[in-house]
């Protein structure tokens, strides 16, 4: 037996659960049962019974078909011992000892915990199905000035495509031509709409709410963002948590035992007790069987996970796994990256102080010419400031040094641009700068020359992140490449418990590894916060990684465990707290189960409990423990 199965009912081996199918047979076998019990005895005057047999066993049929040819072919496949197997034996044992209209109550009501859980399973994957329904179906493409509809997977790298008011996005591409405001709630969680205009950059599965749009297409439909998030959740429920591992083996054993038990109460106490009535033992036997049934353990606790999982789906927050909700609930250690986690990534120059008889605007000129091959955001803000165009003949022998700047000739002169650390490497002498900002020191030819200071500016939700999982009492550190003073101050600002600056890149993963060792000999896991583009060594070799800005970002689909699609980090307290949320939710549910299950298993091997009060139990503790799943969904705003 296999956690995805759908339990004891006529949904298995249906693609989808259909409410008035499953109505319509209550509906008829309601009725035939009532007459049934309450004529019983005058039917069962008739020859042979006849009268009862030809009302009851069609009431029988009509609710237990399911259950029988589900049974039926798990035998055939070598799948015996599962809940279906159970409930044929027992009814139809309970048919061989004349308790036709208990047979009929054990299925209808099966049936009727079927319909309450095929809408509690509905609920649970329309919020996976609302992510998935953002898959555009088609694609305005323009050829020849002529508008055209086709597939996505049908347009091509650099073909245009046009975008009305009202329409989705169909692929990641490049406005060429428009303004408008986006809904990107369906991927993002938010509400707000985000306004792009020429030149932005927007994604598959966004819906255009105002202007027109002509977009060039920047990526093919398989390999844009959109394409991989829907096969990320479509495939996140075959990563299963410890606990759905443990039921399902659980479940293995457990059904065979309790057939065997079952079989033993039926047919030992007549041989061993003098005067045992072999048909009350058979019954009592039955009871068993009915009461055994793991229906509630079997379907809520997968539905718990998938619940937990889409309800964090429509908050923004992808997570590729139950395995991965599991580990989030023992994280005692978030570490965040700095640049574009916590801080915006927007840098922009605030000062220029210069040295050696050079202007502010020389010394502008020459970093923005130094730094013209770089994609940092540093180099970006100095270029940025600098406004004008780069004459790119002027820069020879470009080299960026990891961890620490660029060296390149300018004009024939060596031009050196970076952090504290390179000057070191170059042996030149400067004075000692403090600042709240990063700073970049220029040389020329071996002499210092200035220093360009430039500000990055804090989230607007940081501080509410750091506070937030320091209230699920969850220690925060940060990494960075910035300097002890940088370091020092944005720590102070957000309240971070920890932090190490002035790292390298390499330096990151060998400082997590270390925290790692720490935390993981108190039994609790790390995860670390990054961008997801430059993070992904360490987002990779945290217990749980997690990405932030996922839209846009393949390396964060690709690498992390939980990909948080919007840019606020206090989504990382929010996914934790899903977790727990949802892990608290599963375990009431096996606990719930087991312990009516123990009580009722002793009350029908004394006798006490008959077929009705086995089926009640059952499907009592089945029900509870699919609408107790179901609230894993009901996630409220902070």
């Amino acid at each position: 037996m296999t956690t995805h199965d759908h339990c004891c009912g006529n949904s298995q081996g249906k693609n989808e659960f259909n409410l008035w199918r499953e109505l319509r047979a209550v509906a008829i076998a309601t009725p035939l049962l009532l007459i049934g019990l309450i004529f019983q005895d005058s039917l069962d005057q008739t020859p042979f019974g006849i009268a009862e047999y030809a009302i009851l066993i069609p009431a029988y049929l009509l609710c237990g078909w399911g259950v029988l040819t589900t049974a039926g072919r798990n035998i055939l496949r070598g799948r015996i011992f599962d809940e279906n197997f159970l409930m044929t034996i027992a009814t139809i044992g309970a048919i061989a000892i004349h308790e036709l209209p208990e047979a009929v109550g054990v299925m209808l009501f099966y049936q009727l915990g079927e319909l309450v859980q095929g809408s509690a399973v509905g609920r649970s994957r329309r919020s996976i199905r609302a992510l998935l329904e953002v898959r555009p179906d088609t694609a305005n493409l323009l050829v020849n000035g002529e508008i055209k509809t086709v597939s996505p997977d049908q347009v091509a790298v650099g073909e245009i495509i046009r975008v009305r008011p009202g329409e989705k996005v169909p692929l990641d591409g490049e406005i060429i031509e428009g303004s408008s405001q986006l809904d990107t709630s369906a991927l993002t969680g938010e509400s707000v709409p985000r306004t792009v205009v020429t030149g932005d950059l927007v994604l598959a599965g966004m819906i255009n709410q105002s202007g027109g749009l002509t977009i060039r297409v920047t990526k093919p439909f398989d390999e844009s963002s959109i394409a991989r998030i829907l096969d990320l959740v479509e495939n996140a429920r075959s990563k299963k948590a410890d606990t759905e591992k443990f039921i399902t083996r659980f479940a293995r054993y457990y059904t065979p035992v309790v057939v065997f038990l079952s079989l033993a109460i039926a047919l030992l106490p007549p041989l061993l007790i003098s005067g045992a009535s072999a048909s009350t033992w058979t019954y009592r036997a039955l009871v068993l069987l009915v009461i055994s049934c793991p229906c509630g353990l079997v379907i809520s606790i997968p539905l718990g996970y998938f619940g937990g999982i889409g309800g964090a789906a429509k908050r923004g927050i992808l997570i590729k796994g139950s395995t991965f909700l599991d580990a989030l609930t023992q994280v005692k250690t978030v570490v965040f990256d700095k640049t574009g986690t916590l801080t915006q990534g927007n840098f922009r120059v605030t000062d220029i102080i210069t040295h050696n008889g050079l202007s502010q605007e020389q010394l502008l000129e020459l970093a923005a010419h130094v730094e013209s091959g770089s994609n940092h955001p540093v180099a970006k803000s100095i270029r940025q400031a600098h406004g004008k165009p780069i004459d790119s003949s002027k820069v020879e022998n470009y080299q960026e040094i990891a961890g620490h700047g660029i060296l390149a000739q300018i004009d024939g002169k060596v031009v050196i641009a970076g952090n504290d650390r390179l000057l070191h490497r170059e042996g030149i002498s400067h004075h000692v700068c403090v600042a709240d900002g990063t700073v970049a020191h220029l040389a020329v030819d071996g002499k210092y020359s200035g220093r360009i200071l430039i500000a990055d500016e804090l989230k607007e939700d940081a501080i509410n992140a750091i506070q937030a999982l320091q209230q699920q009492q969850i220690k925060t550190v940060m990494l960075t490449g910035d300097s002890q003073t940088i370091a020092n101050t944005i720590a102070r600002t957000l309240g971070i418990d920890d932090f190490q600056a002035e790292l390298l890149p390499e330096d990151k993963v060998n400082a997590l590894e270390k925290i790692l060792t720490a935390v993981n000999q108190t039994n609790h896991k790390t995860a670390f916060v990054g961008d997801g583009i430059n993070d992904a060594p360490v987002i990779a070799r945290a217990d749980v990684g997690i990405a932030m800005g996922g839209l846009g970002s393949d390396a964060a689909i690709e690498t992390a465990d939980v990909v948080i699609m919007t840019d606020a980090p206090s989504k990382v307290a929010e996914a934790i707290a899903i977790a727990r949320r949802t892990l608290g939710i599963v375990w009431q549910n096996i606990i719930i189960a087991l312990a009516v299950k123990v009580v009722f298993i002793a009350l029908g091997t004394m006798g006490v409990a008959t077929l009705w009060e086995a089926v009640f139990a059952d499907m009592g503790v089945a029900l509870l423990a699919i609408l107790n799943a179901s609230r894993v969904l009901q996630i409220r705003d902070n």
